[in-house]
């Protein structure tokens, strides 16, 4: 089943969501990214028919669902709070959407069974919610909204409330169920890296609208504006003026300090670099890489694995990921002097 929404547009309270264009193929993964207060709930609820929009309209399979009830639209949803009611057990909050629509008692079963199956909660299905880990939990509004064989489905923030190990197990199980089942999702989330590896595609929102959709390392790797560079990583974001071009390559001042990117623009722009794509080294060594940069170490931020190191080349100050193995290998401390480098093509001129 595919998705198409046409210039939606829905107010709620003082926000709203305005002139919404996307399409979803069928089968595909879309994940709706965007920082908190950015519409990507209000638009998935549009979506699933619990709001009707203002303007605009959304076609499933090529049938206008713009007026139809949520029943009507063959979705199934897990919210961002699970909604599992807590006086039934997991079986039967699973098969309640089943019996609302009167399925057979051995049909129930069968279907029951086949879900509880796939997402790993037989052995808990006579289990209350207060008695399930966080995770349990999530599978089982996971398991609900599956069991009614959805053509759609619509994931709100599912992982946002768990830890990390419990998220990181539950990425791997949704992307091993959408593999199977095949089902076409719309995923909202803020999560960059349930982005990277749930999505087929990505949109970016913004105040109530889409400012960039596309594949994800279209949208990871060229940002459109300073705002979609600055959420999605750039944490390297410099105001800069293009001094000449020559050959698509631009050298670029960015206050004292000059870089060279594979660039066509001219005058002044916003020059972004992702912390990843930058080499430290303790060293000057040869590298085909045109940007090499003498600097100083003046912060370490540690991340856990990986850690952020600052290092300021003369007024101008870069970041760079590094683990901490590196960073033990090579002695950082804050005021040594070290080398970075990067690829013109990783300069992205805005």
């Amino acid at each position: 089943m595919s998705v198409c929404i046409q210039r939606l547009s829905k107010s709620w309270g003082d926000f709203a969501i305005r002139n919404i264009d996307l399409e979803v193929e069928n089968g595909e993964y879309f994940v709706l990214l965007g920082p908190t207060g950015a519409g990507k709930t209000l638009l998935l609820e549009t979506i699933a028919g619990f709001h009707k929009p203002d303007t605009g309209e959304i076609w499933i399979n090529g049938k206008n669902v713009t007026s139809l009830p949520p029943e009507k639209r063959s979705i199934g949803l897990v919210p961002q709070q699970y909604m599992i009611f807590p006086h039934m057990t997991v079986k039967q909050n699973v098969e309640f959407g089943l019996k609302i629509r009167k399925v057979p008692k051995t049909e129930r079963e069968k279907a029951v069974n086949e879900v509880l199956e796939l997402v790993g909660l037989t052995h808990r299905r006579n289990r209350f919610p207060s008695t399930l880990s966080g995770g349990e939990q999530q599978k089982t509004a996971l398991a609900r909204a599956l069991v009614i064989k959805p053509k759609i489905l619509l994931l709100d923030e599912p992982l946002s409330a768990l830890d990390v190990n419990t998220q990181k197990r539950l990425r791997e199980e949704l992307k091993a169920i959408h593999e199977e089942l095949g089902i076409t999702t719309i995923h909202v989330t803020h999560n960059h890296f349930e982005a990277h590896m749930l999505a087929d595609k990505v949109a970016i929102m913004k105040n109530g609208a889409i400012v960039q959709k596309g594949l994800p390392e279209e949208v990871f790797r060229r940002p459109k504006n300073d705002f979609v560079a600055e959420f999605v990583g750039f944490e390297n974001l410099f105001e800069g003026k293009i001094l000449a071009t020559r050959g698509g390559l631009a050298t670029i001042d960015l206050g004292g300090v000059t870089v060279e990117a594979v660039t066509s623009k001219k005058g002044k722009c916003m020059v972004g670099v992702r912390p990843d794509d930058i080499i430290l080294s303790n060293s000057l060594f040869q590298s085909s890489m045109r940007n090499v940069l003498k600097g100083r170490v003046t912060g370490l931020i540690d991340m856990g694995a990986i850690v952020n190191v600052v290092v300021k080349v003369k007024n101008v100050s870069f970041t760079a990921l590094i683990t901490k193995r590196s960073l033990a290998d090579m002695g950082l401390a804050e005021g040594k002097e070290v080398y970075l480098a990067f690829k013109a093509s990783a300069v992205h001129v805005l």
